[in-house]
C-alpha cells in the first residue's frame, strides 16, 4: 500500500488511473513523467496518495498528485508564452533571462505565478509527454504508442486515465467565494480574484455575464413604465423597437473594447496562440504530418465531409422539422384552449389559456436537452482532428437548433397570424417557464446531488477521525473533489446567454418587461453559477483567453436578425401603416430600404469603433518596435 503524501512539494493537479491498470503501466508512467526534459520526460514531481479511509475496497487506489521545482514552473511559463507585467507597467511573454525585470518577482519567483497558472503549466506538460521507442502503453498492448504519439492523449481515449484536474486551494476559494457570492451586495464582480484563481476563460465569461446585465438596464427602466403606463393599447411598440435596433449594435461594439482592455491586463490579447494537438477521439491511419515531422493519425477529409453532408446535414433538418411539428401541435392546443374559453369565460379557462405555452415551453426544453446530446455524438463521429473545429461543428449545430426551437413559434405569430396580443402572451410563458426550468437544472439539482454526495464522503471521514480532527488531509481532500461532478466549459452558459439576448433583440418591443425578467436572471445567474464554480464542481483548469470566441460572431449574427424583425414588427404597425394606406407595396419598400439602411449604418459604426481602445493600441505598437530593435541588436553583433 502507498504511504502517505511526504509533503516535500506543493500538490496541484491530480491524475486518476483506472484501478486495473497493469503494475507495469504505472511504473512507466511515474518514469517518464519525473524524467528529465533532455530524457524526454516531463520534469516532474508526483506521488502516490494513501488508500484513504482506512484502506476501503471500493476506493481507487490509484490516485497520484503532481507538482513541480518552482526553476521547473518558470521554464515552463517561458515554454507556454504566458505574459506577466513588465517593471514598466506593460506586458510582456515571460523570459527566465529577463526574469528580474517583471514587477513582484522576487528572490527565486516564489508567489510570482498563481496558483491556476502553475496548474495550466503542469497541464501543458503532461499533455506535450511524449512517446519516445515504445510501440504500446506497457501491459496494455491495444494502447498503441508510436515516436511523437501525446500519452496523456493516449491514456485517455483507451480509457486507462479516467480524469486529470486541478486541485483547489481552500484558503483561497474562502476569499473568493467571500467576495464573490457569499454577499448580496450592489458592486461588480472581482474578475481580476476569479482570473486568478479560474483562468481567463471563467473572467471572461463572468465579464460578459456582468456586461450584458448592465447593458439591459436602460432597457429595463425603459420597460417598466412603458410597461405599466402604455401597454393597453398593442400598437404602442414602435419606439421601444427603435430602440432595440440601436441597443443591440451598440452594445456588442462595446464589449469587444470592454473584453479587450481585460484581455490586455490579463496578458492574453497579444499571446500567441498555442500550436494545436490533434484531440484524444480523433483517429485514423497512422501517416506523416509534414508540419510537426511526427507521425500521427491521418483522416481523409472528403470522407469528414461526406459525413457531414450525408448524415449530420440530414439529420438537423429531420430535427427541424419534428420542431417544426411540434410548434403546429402546440398552435393546435392554443386554438382549442381559445375555443373553450370563449364559449364559456370563467377564471379557470382564464388560467388555462396559458397551459398550452408552459407545456410548449417545457417540451421545447426537453427537445433542446435530447438534441445536444445527439449534436455530440454526430459531431464525434465527424472525427475532426483538432477541439476548434470540433467546439465550432457542434456549436453551429446547436445555436441553429435552439434558435428554430425556441424562436419559430414567435416568428410564425408575428408575421404570419400578425397577433400582438398572443405574441406577448407566448414571449412571456417561454421566457419566464425556461428561466424557471434552467434555475433548477443548473443550480438546485447540482447543489442537491453534490451535497449526498458530500454527506456520503463526511460519514466516512467521520468513522475515521476524532471530534477534535476538523481539518481534511490531502488524500481526503483529493478523494472528495476527485467525486465532485466535472465542470463542462462555458458552452451551456453562453448558449443560455444567447436564447436570453434572442428574446430581448428580437420582440421585448412587444412585451418590454421581457429585459426586467433577463436582468433578475442574469442577477441570480452569478450567484448560482458563482456558487457551483467553488462548491459543486472540481476546478476546472485555467484556459488562456482573449475573447468570447465563437459566441462573439453568434450574438452579433443575432443582433442582425434582431434589425431585420424589429424593422418588419415596425412595419406592421398600424402607426406606420397608416401613412401608407393606399398602397402596401410602397410600405414594404420603404421598410426594406430602412431595414438596409440601418444594416449599413451597423457594419459601418463596427468600423467606425476601434475593437481595441487606443492607449492599448499604443503600447502593443511599442511592444513591437521594441521587440524589433531587440532582434537588430542580436543580429548585428552574429553579422559582424
Amino acid at each position: 500500500m502507498p504511504q502517505e503524501f511526504s509533503g516535500t512539494f506543493t500538490p496541484l493537479v491530480v491524475l486518476e488511473l483506472t484501478p486495473d491498470i497493469k503494475e507495469e503501466a504505472v511504473t512507466w508512467l511515474l518514469r517518464r513523467i519525473r524524467d528529465s526534459q533532455q530524457n524526454g520526460g516531463a520534469e516532474l514531481l508526483i506521488e502516490q496518495l494513501s488508500m484513504g479511509f482506512d484502506g476501503d475496497k471500493k476506493e481507487n487506489p490509484n490516485l497520484f498528485v503532481v507538482g513541480a521545482s518552482w526553476s521547473r514552473l518558470l521554464s515552463g511559463a517561458e515554454e507556454v508564452g504566458l505574459f506577466k507585467e513588465f517593471n514598466d507597467g506593460s506586458m510582456r511573454g515571460f523570459t527566465c533571462a529577463n526574469k528580474n525585470n517583471f514587477k513582484n518577482f522576487h528572490g527565486e519567483g516564489d508567489g510570482f505565478l498563481s496558483m491556476a497558472e502553475c496548474q495550466y503549466i503542469i497541464k501543458h506538460e503532461l499533455d506535450t509527454l511524449r512517446a519516445k521507442d515504445e510501440t504500446h502503453v506497457p501491459g496494455h498492448e491495444e494502447a498503441k504508442l508510436y515516436p511523437g504519439k501525446s500519452i496523456v492523449r493516449r491514456l485517455q481515449s483507451k480509457g486507462l486515465l479516467i480524469q486529470i484536474f486541478p486541485l483547489h486551494e481552500k484558503e483561497e476559494l474562502k476569499r473568493l467565494s467571500f467576495s464573490w457570492y457569499q454577499k448580496v451586495r450592489f458592486s461588480f464582480q472581482p474578475l481580476d480574484n476569479i482570473r486568478h484563481y479560474f483562468g481567463e476563460s471563467q473572467a471572461l465569461y463572468f465579464g460578459f455575464l456582468e456586461y450584458f446585465t448592465l447593458a439591459l438596464m436602460p432597457m429595463a427602466l425603459i420597460g417598466v413604465p412603458y410597461y405599466l403606463f402604455d401597454w393597453e393599447d398593442y400598437d404602442k411598440y414602435v419606439v421601444f423597437a427603435v430602440f432595440n435596433l440601436i441597443w443591440c449594435t451598440v452594445i456588442l461594439e462595446l464589449w469587444k473594447r470592454s473584453c479587450a482592455s481585460l484581455a490586455y491586463s490579463w496578458g492574453t490579447l497579444c499571446r500567441k496562440k498555442a500550436f494545436e494537438e490533434p484531440r484524444p477521439g480523433f483517429h485514423g491511419v497512422l501517416g506523416f504530418n509534414p508540419v510537426t515531422g511526427r507521425e500521427e493519425p491521418q483522416y481523409p477529409n472528403a470522407k469528414r465531409q461526406l459525413r457531414i453532408y450525408l448524415v449530420s446535414l440530414p439529420f438537423v433538418l429531420i430535427c427541424l422539422y419534428l420542431s417544426l411539428y411540434v410548434m403546429m401541435l402546440y398552435f393546435q392546443m392554443e386554438g382549442f384552449v381559445l375555443m373553450i374559453h370563449d364559449q364559456e369565460p370563467t377564471f379557470w379557462t382564464g388560467i388555462l389559456l396559458f397551459i398550452p405555452s408552459i407545456i410548449y415551453a417545457v417540451v421545447i426544453e426537453v427537445m433542446n436537452l435530447i438534441y445536444r446530446y445527439a449534436a455530440e455524438f454526430l459531431t464525434e463521429w465527424e472525427n475532426h482532428r483538432l477541439e476548434s473545429s470540433y467546439q465550432n461543428h457542434l456549436v453551429l449545430k446547436v445555436l441553429v437548433f435552439n434558435f428554430f426551437n425556441c424562436f419559430a413559434s414567435l416568428f410564425y405569430i408575428a408575421f404570419l397570424m400578425q397577433d400582438m396580443a398572443l405574441l406577448r402572451q407566448s414571449l412571456a410563458t417561454l421566457l419566464i417557464t425556461s428561466q424557471i426550468l434552467n434555475q433548477f437544472m443548473e443550480a438546485f439539482l447540482p447543489y442537491w446531488l453534490q451535497r449526498r454526495r458530500n454527506k456520503k464522503m463526511i460519514r466516512k471521514v467521520k468513522k475515521k477521525r476524532t471530534m477534535e480532527d476538523n481539518e481534511l488531509t490531502l488524500a481526503e481532500q483529493v478523494r472528495l473533489e476527485a467525486d465532485m461532478s466535472t465542470y463542462l466549459g462555458t458552452f451551456d452558459d453562453y448558449l443560455e446567454l444567447f436564447l436570453l439576448f434572442g428574446y430581448v433583440s428580437l420582440f421585448s418591443c412587444v412585451y418590454p418587461l421581457a429585459a426586467v425578467l433577463v436582468v433578475l436572471n442574469n442577477i441570480t445567474e452569478v450567484y448560482s453559477d458563482a456558487f457551483k464554480m467553488c462548491r459543486v464542481f472540481k476546478r476546472p483548469f485555467s484556459e488562456p483567453a482573449a475573447n468570447i470566441g465563437v459566441w462573439q460572431l453568434a450574438f452579433e449574427t443575432m443582433s442582425v436578425i434582431a434589425v431585420v424583425t424589429n424593422c418588419a414588427l415596425i412595419g406592421m404597425s398600424p402607426q406606420v401603416k397608416a401613412y401608407f394606406t393606399d398602397s402596401e407595396m410602397l410600405l414594404i419598400l420603404w421598410t426594406v430600404a430602412i431595414e438596409h439602411g440601418l444594416l449599413a449604418f451597423k457594419f459601418i459604426l463596427t468600423f467606425l469603433i476601434p475593437d481595441v481602445p487606443k492607449h492599448i493600441q499604443i503600447k502593443l505598437s511599442r511592444l513591437e518596435f521594441e521587440s524589433l530593435e531587440a532582434l537588430k541588436k542580436k543580429v548585428r553583433p552574429q553579422n559582424a
